[in-house]
C-alpha cells in the first residue's frame, strides 16, 4: 500500500497539510487549480532565473497559496532567502508585478511574502535540486546520492531513501537505483514523511529523482 500511492496525500489529514487551501464551484474548480499551478511556475522559474546559487539550488522548498475573495496570500517556503531579500530590496516587489501579470487578475490582491527554513536539506525538494544539479554537472550518480545522505544526516532526520531512475551514467539501458539509510516507514500513517518527485535533463537524456524523508512520528 505504502509503494503504491503517494505518502504525502496518503497521509492528508494525519500528518500532512493542502499546500493550497481555497475554496471554489464544481464548474471553476479547474481554473482555480490552472491559476495555482500558473503561481507555483511563475515563482520557480523567477527564482531560478535571478537567484541562482554556486551549487546550482534555488532553496524553494513548497509554496502554500491562500485564496479570498479579493486577496491571493502566497507564502514561499526558501531554504536561501538571502539573495531574495538582501541583494535587492525590489526584487519580492518584481516578482509580484510578474505573477500578476500571468494570472491578469486586476481585481484582486497579491501578497507574496517569503518564510525562511531553518535546516534547507531536511527538504526533498531542495534536496532533489541539489543531486539535479550534481547530475547535470556529470558527477556519478552514487556519489550525488551519499552526499545527499550526508547533508540529511547533518539535519537529524530519522531516515531518508533517494531513488534516481533513467540511463544512469549514460549506459543504453534505463535503469534504477536507490539507497536508503535508516527507517522509512512508508506504510505508517503516523509516521510523518516528506516525498518529492523530480525531472532533470542531463545529456543522456531524463533522469527522474525521488526522495523519501523520515521526519519523525507522531
Amino acid at each position: 500500500m505504502g509503494q503504491k500511492i503517494n505518502p504525502l496525500g496518503f497521509r492528508l489529514g494525519t500528518t500532512q497539510d493542502h499546500h493550497s487551501l481555497w475554496f471554489a464551484q464544481p464548474k471553476n474548480f479547474f481554473e482555480g487549480l490552472q491559476e495555482d499551478q500558473k503561481i507555483r511556475n511563475c515563482i520557480k522559474n523567477y527564482v531560478e532565473k535571478n537567484m541562482k546559487i554556486y551549487s546550482g539550488v534555488e532553496g524553494i522548498a513548497h509554496i502554500e497559496i491562500q485564496k479570498r475573495i479579493d486577496v491571493i496570500q502566497v507564502r514561499i517556503y526558501l531554504g536561501f532567502p538571502k539573495l531574495l531579500i538582501e541583494g535587492k530590496p525590489k526584487r519580492i516587489e518584481e516578482l509580484q508585478i510578474n505573477v500578476q501579470k500571468e494570472l491578469n487578475c486586476m481585481n484582486r490582491k497579491l501578497n507574496i511574502s517569503i518564510t525562511r527554513i531553518e535546516t534547507p536539506y531536511m527538504h526533498p525538494n531542495v534536496l532533489a535540486e541539489f543531486i539535479a544539479g550534481q547530475l547535470k554537472n556529470r558527477v556519478s550518480f552514487r556519489k550525488a546520492m551519499k552526499k545527499a545522505i550526508e547533508l540529511t544526516e547533518q539535519s537529524n532526520t530519522k531516515g531518508i531513501q533517494v531513488q534516481i531512475a533513467g540511463r544512469l551514467d549514460g549506459k543504453e539501458i534505463a535503469r534504477a537505483e536507490w539507497v536508503r539509510e535508516g527507517r522509512v516507514p512508508l506504510q505508517t500513517l503516523r509516521a510523518k514523511i516528506d516525498y518529492c518527485s523530480y525531472r532533470v535533463r542531463t545529456i543522456y537524456g531524463v533522469l527522474g529523482i525521488k526522495i523519501w524523508i523520515f521526519v519523525d512520528e507522531e
